[in-house]
């Protein structure tokens, strides 16, 4: 009982607002013009008033667009211009069927009068101009940017309901007695002005309709009828018209609610895959949307990149099983769907491309809900993510964890290691044999070794000091690095060099620490020269202009290929082909380039050029503060 207290009290409080808000708001136009936007068109301020959310299922995206596009109609027509047109075609089927029956009374020699004929001959012609008219201007208008109108104007208003009320009133002021009534007829122009004008105006049409009965009436009585049953006659079928003109508006007023509650509801449910789309296409993660049949209904960007050997697949709509690379994510979906579940943690499905290519992907499946136990569709969303990716965050984890440790380990190193470098160099001065010189050198050199991993550990080592670099001149740099290299490896700086540097003839500048870029530039080179054939420019380094905004500088040599087992772990740390390698030195590269918003890759040059391995570093370019002198080393 305090439940059902409580709800009357609620709906009683949701009345009066209504009713509050409803006074200070001037009478709409007509029913339809409570849409809150002249003509329906688009969504106006009073959307709030219906569409509270306690009519449609907005969780149901789909019903809410099934039912607003059943209510809006075909082609998104609005109300108006519907039940306008359907109106329209009415008087013209009531103005031919009205003539057909006169003049089929009139061939069957019953005896129409001449002017009962002639009227409603008139009004069929009169009909047929006002649907050509009016449906014609409606088309017209329809395919333009301004709204259609929401209530009849006065040229539709006399076109239509005022020569219906004409015509009929004097049909039946006409009709001789016994015959054919035309009564009937005034619900035409009264359930018209009920729909699509003002209740006020309709509640006047069905007044002059009662009128013209009662004044019937009152000459019926004149003649030698009975008054009182002629006025009561009169009186019931006007009461009838009165309702009919309330109900309609009633009806019609609900109409334009439901529309206006389902333009809000398809605006919100189209706003809805708005942002789903936006969201599902920034994310990392690829996502395909498949059903049973094994047709992609939707793929993000990060999706088709995945599952394509290049660039992009196609949009989707497609099928799985179009490309052959495919058929295991079709295999992984049909096992899905027929266990009815699937892993957590997904599963591991690998993908082999034509091309040769091998791609192993994380696969996570989820199933959408069956709402309804009949509906056979049934969808499964799968999110896909390439497990170099997995496995290279699971090594960033790894690594920052191992870097904090490393970082303290090797600061704790460095005392120790002096000690010992001083006590062999003590050690050194009193060797007197070829055999004690040679383990205080052996010592030495694993001390050198041991200081090189440990200042490489403390240079990559989180939570170092953040600093602004500079901006410099690339040009000069590089070529100021490449001469110093070259003098210290005793390369020739002629044409028998094995290096061979460009430089453009103008400055390049970023923004990068000087010396680190001098590291990365110095390792890129030793290894270079180190896998080269010694032949001269069997070491190529190439600074260029890769667009408006980047940077690019390019080591390298003409040494043996990379395999593809070692080059997927050449930006690892502690991974080195050689024994008495760190493994540090192009990790290392990477984390300085990173540091500064730069990136350094590998890639196999094709042999346009002749097979070369290439290392390179992708800079955005800045403007020079101030003009900058450039030192290029001759090619």
């Amino acid at each position: 009982m305090n439940r059902r207290a409580t709800e009357r009290r609620s709906a009683e409080r949701r009345a009066a607002d209504r009713r509050a808000s409803s006074a200070q708001r001037p009478e709409p136009e007509s029913w339809f013009a409570a849409l809150g936007v002249e003509g329906d068109t688009q969504l106006g301020d009073e959307e709030s008033r219906y569409n509270d959310g306690s009519t449609l299922p907005s969780e149901d995206s789909r019903f809410l667009t099934r039912h607003a596009r059943r209510l809006l109609g075909a082609a998104g027509m609005p109300s108006f211009q519907r039940i306008f047109r359907a109106f329209l075609g009415a008087r013209v089927a009531v103005g031919l069927l009205l003539l057909t029956t006169q003049l089929a009374t009139h061939w069957f020699g019953s005896g129409v009068p001449l002017h009962v004929l002639a009227g409603c001959v008139l009004y069929a012609t009169l009909t047929m101009a006002a649907w050509g008219l009016f449906r014609g201007a409606g088309a017209a208008t329809s395919g333009t940017a301004a709204p259609p109108p929401s209530r009849l104007n006065r040229r539709q208003w006399l076109a239509t309901i005022g020569v219906d009320v004409m015509a009929f009133g004097a049909l039946h002021l006409l009709a001789p007695r016994g015959g054919l009534s035309f009564v009937p007829l005034l619900v035409l122009p009264v359930l018209m002005a009920g729909v699509l004008t003002r209740r006020r105006a309709a509640l006047g049409v069905a007044a002059a309709v009662t009128l013209l009965l009662l004044g019937e009436a009152w000459r019926e009585a004149s003649r030698g009828g009975d008054i009182s049953v002629l006025m009561t006659q009169a009186g019931l079928v006007a009461s009838g018209f009165f309702v009919i003109a309330f109900l309609a508006g009633e009806l019609a007023g609900r109409l334009a609610r439901e529309e206006l509650a389902a333009r809000g509801s398809l605006e919100l449910a189209r706003q809805q895959a708005q942002l789903n789309r936006l969201v599902i296409d920034e994310l990392h993660h690829g996502v395909l949307v498949v059903d049973r049949r094994g047709k992609v209904r939707a793929a993000n960007p990060a999706a088709r990149r995945i599952i394509a050997d290049s660039g992009l697949s196609r949009p989707a709509p497609f099928q799985l099983q179009s490309q052959l690379a495919w058929v295991p994510l079709a295999q992984a979906v049909r096992r899905a769907f027929g266990e009815g579940q699937w892993p957590e943690s997904g599963r591991e499905v690998h993908l082999v491309f034509d091309s040769g290519v091998e791609r192993a992907l994380r696969v996570r499946m989820r199933f959408t809900r069956r709402r309804d136990p009949d509906s056979s569709e049934e969808l499964c969303v799968l999110f896909l993510e390439d497990e170099r990716d997995v496995q290279a965050r699971v090594r960033q984890e790894k690594l920052a964890a191992m870097g904090r440790v490393s970082a303290g380990i090797a600061h704790e190193i460095r005392n120790p290691l002096a000690a010992i470098a001083q006590a062999n160099a003590l050690m050194a001065e009193d060797a007197e044999t070829p055999a004690q010189r040679q383990l205080t050198q052996m010592v030495s050199d694993n001390v050198e070794r041991l200081k090189r991993i440990v200042d490489d550990v403390m240079e990559v080592a989180p939570g170092g000091p953040a600093t602004t670099a500079p901006v410099i001149d690339l040009s000069a740099l590089v070529g100021s690095v490449c001469s110093e290299w070259a003098r210290t490896a005793r390369l020739p700086l002629d044409e028998r060099s094995p290096l061979k540097v460009t430089l453009p003839q103008h400055a390049l500048a970023t923004r990068f620490d000087p010396d680190h870029l001098r590291r990365v530039l110095v390792n890129l080179l030793d290894n270079a020269h180190r896998h080269a054939s010694g032949q001269p420019g069997s070491v190529l380094v190439h600074l260029y202009e890769d667009g408006d905004d980047v940077v690019t500088l390019s080591v390298a040599s003409d040494g043996d290929p990379i395999p593809p087992d070692v080059e997927r772990y050449l930006f690892e740390p502690f991974f080195s082909t050689r024994s008495r390698g760190t493994g540090l030195g192009l990790y290392i590269c990477k984390e300085l380039c990173e540091r500064y918003g730069a990136s350094i890759d590998y890639r196999l040059r094709g042999a346009h050029h002749g097979a070369r391995n290439e290392f390179f570093l992708a800079m955005r370019r800045e403007a020079l503060e101030a003009p900058v002198s450039t030192l290029h080393l001759d090619s």
